[in-house]
């Protein structure tokens, strides 16, 4: 059987699934339930100076795909509404109870040194297992400089990873938000602040949807709403390209990565550790589903690396980074054309539809004698681009295969139908 178990940056757990820092891990009831349902860790709700925070009623907004599941959840609760004092009481207590589990503490304050320095301390006394930043949260906290105001400005990220670093001997995660043009600068000023590691992403500013009677936005606050944090499976492919970018940036190579955003069950995990994560955190899915549904995680986990001969979390750590490259540098004589499976074909005409209206004119239909269709491939119309299997609704009918070996690499620096070619 799989090992499970995780070394990040020196937090040690039993296996990579943590739960975030939201409201699944504002007090010591939820976390124990985690961690008695078996999660590995948990990122403690982020606190913040005293007095805490006050929220507002009416918090979430959702959006559904076609089955009514949710596909993407809108959050505009802000950090921690409990004083420090009982928060520090309960993570002592919940440490204590729990040390095989990793326990980390969300952060957020102002940009002053001695704040800094006096909230590192107390929560280093509580023992918990290191700190992460949260230069992240895109609503509310921004407006009072903290949150995303940090984390949109490299040169804040540096200054005040580096506090942490001289002032803490916990380890210091550094939690990007997405809400920048390219999370590589933050990503390097933390690195160049000492951060021991990263996290990624933090919630994306949105709106989900307008109530078209009530005409403000989901979720509404006595006939007013605000844009909020965005999180869930819809967030999934840009978290995934920012902790690729991080991990292929020549810059921050190797800085330890936890990965987060849309993470709702062992394949998610997966190919988040394939790009390089050392451990994921979760959210919407438990909040949506509940803790347990960490045991069919950590068994899939588990039961897909028997299957690939993987022993531990290492041996695939990462492995995807080297495939992850720039445009430029794809193979230009690569070609693919697609294969329709007529066994399997049922006739519905969907990839028919999608190619002729449009893209490439590449499928063509014949009317067959019993009112039915059949469809085929016009090859030399065929360009690849795989939208004929994306939209068939029948598993393995539709195929991409090669036409193109023996053809020699060629990129796009290379290709002669480049007039701005670079000499190879």
């Amino acid at each position: 059987m799989a090992d499970l178990s995780i070394d990040f940056v020196g937090i040690k757990a039993p296996n990579p699934f943590w739960l975030a820092s939201a409201p699944p891990t504002d007090k010591a009831y939820n976390v124990e339930r985690a961690f008695e349902a078996g999660w590995g860790g948990v990122v403690w709700k982020t606190l913040g100076e005293d007095p805490a925070a006050v929220n507002v009623s009416s918090r979430y907004s959702a959006l559904y795909d076609h089955n009514g599941e949710v596909s993407g959840f809108n959050n505009i609760e802000l950090i921690t509404d409990r004083s420090l004092e009982i928060n520090l009481r309960e993570i002592e207590a919940v440490k204590k109870s729990w040390p095989d589990r990793a326990l980390v503490v969300s952060l957020m304050m102002p940009c002053e040194e001695q704040i800094w320095k006096t909230i590192l301390k107390q929560v280093e006394a509580t023992g918990a297992d290191g700190i992460e930043l949260n230069f992240g949260c895109p609503h509310g906290m921004p407006e009072r400089g903290m949150g995303a105001a940090v984390g949109q400005v490299p040169e804040y990220v540096e200054m005040v990873t580096r506090w942490c670093k001289e002032h803490s001997k916990m380890p210091v995660i550094v939690k990007l938000t997405p809400n920048i043009t390219d999370v590589r600068f933050p990503a390097r000023a933390a690195k160049s602040g000492g951060a021991d590691a990263v996290s990624l992403i933090n919630t994306i500013n949105s709106i989900t949807s307008i109530d078209l009677d009530a005409m403000a936005a989901r979720p509404i606050v006595d006939g007013k709403s605000t844009h909020g944090g965005y999180c869930g499976p819809a967030v999934k492919p840009i978290a995934l390209n920012m902790v690729g970018e991080i991990a292929r940036d020549p810059e921050t190579a190797g800085l330890p990565i936890s990965g987060i955003g849309g993470i709702g069950n062992w394949r998610d995990a997966a190919e988040f550790i394939s790009l390089g994560a050392g451990s994921v955190q979760v959210c919407t899915a438990a909040m949506i589903y509940g803790f347990n549904i960490v045991t069919e995680m950590k068994e899939g986990l588990s039961n897909w690396m028997d299957s690939k001969g993987y022993e531990s979390i290492e041996d695939f750590k990462g492995l995807a980074v080297p495939n992850t490259t720039d445009w430029k540098k794809l193979n230009m004589n690569y070609k693919v054309v697609a294969t329709i499976d007529e066994d399997k074909c049922i006739g519905c005409g969907r990839c028919y539809q999608a190619c002729e209206d449009t893209s490439h004119q590449a499928i063509e239909v014949t009317a067959n004698e019993d009112g039915t269709n059949s469809f085929g491939i016009i090859d030399d119309n065929c360009v690849g681009c795989n939208l004929c299997e994306i939209t068939c609704p029948v598993d393995d009918c539709i195929t991409m295969d090669e036409r193109s070996k023996g053809q020699p690499y060629m990129n796009w620096m290379q290709d002669e139908r480049n007039p701005h070619r670079e000499e190879a």
